[in-house]
């Protein structure tokens, strides 16, 4: 009888068992959360106890568990995970290894290192503040804008068409603006050119350029880097910003050129 009635008590307390272990296997498996970093670009504004060198802004992006960014020398990349507010990042950051002026070289060592400290973090307002476990900041960094509208760059350097990006020749200038309607317009260094632009996502078709057609003598060589810097920008298909920074690749990933923030102007248009 009494073993009836624990066979009848089991029958009745399986189902209960059932659900109870399901919906722990569930909580187990299911994810803690979106991660609120992915897709998102910053660029370094504090350092406590650092004055930040000008003109060497670090950025760090966030995608699809990859982190890569510049520490306003050298690139480096890792991975990364987000659980809340929780942020471990791997150590083993993999890195260039260009030489930069001493200082410069202090700030990126500072820099790298917050990253392989922080353990906890606070994202609101385009702020992004990276903590230690005991809560302390370490850095402070401004969310990047997510368009090309409005800006203004001048080239620093640039592909010629030869597998080898090159820099822009000494007592030249090469400016790019893109206006908020869709049009870009710069300097090519001797002619003026304008072109259309839209953008989606990362990727950027570029119209047909449209140039002035001045002769320039001077400096040497003028003439075919801008033949080559047109043909550069023309072949732009995805852009990156890296803090103060500007990136055009090519569809194949080549770098198509490089150019650093300016003070917006408007450029002309040729068409």
């Amino acid at each position: 009888m009494d073993s009836r009635r624990m066979q009848s008590s089991w029958r009745l307390c399986l189902p209960l068992v059932v659900s109870l272990l399901l919906l722990t296997r569930a909580a187990i498996a299911s994810p803690a959360g979106p991660d609120v970093l992915n897709d998102t670009s910053w660029t370094l504004s504090v350092l406590p106890g650092q004055s930040l060198i000008a003109g060497r802004a670090a950025t760090v992006h966030f995608t699809d568990g990859r982190m890569h960014g510049n520490d306003g020398c050298n690139s480096f990349g890792s991975s990364y995970a987000v659980v809340g507010d929780r942020l471990r990042i791997d150590g083993r950051l993999l890195s260039t290894r260009m030489a930069c002026p001493a200082a410069i070289m202090r700030q990126a060592d500072v820099f790298t290192s917050v990253l392989a400290r922080a353990s906890t973090f606070r994202s609101d307002a385009g702020r992004l503040v990276l903590l230690a476990g005991d809560g302390e900041e370490l850095a402070i960094l401004d969310a990047q804008r997510r368009d090309l509208a409005g800006t203004g760059w001048r080239v620093t350097a640039y592909n010629n068409g030869k597998r080898a990006v090159v820099s822009v020749l000494d007592g030249s200038v090469l400016t790019v603006a893109f206006a908020a309607d869709g049009e870009l317009a710069g300097s090519a260094g001797c002619n003026h050119f304008s072109a259309s632009y839209s953008t989606s996502g990362r990727s950027i078709r570029i119209g047909q350029v449209v140039a002035t057609r001045k002769l320039c003598d001077e400096p040497r060589g003028l003439m075919k880097q801008e033949s080559r810097f047109l043909q550069a920008l023309a072949s732009a298909d995805t852009w990156r910003l890296n803090g103060d920074r500007l990136e055009l690749r090519t569809a194949t990933g080549a770098l198509a050129l490089t150019s650093s923030a300016t003070d917006t102007v408007a450029e002309p248009s040729i068409r």
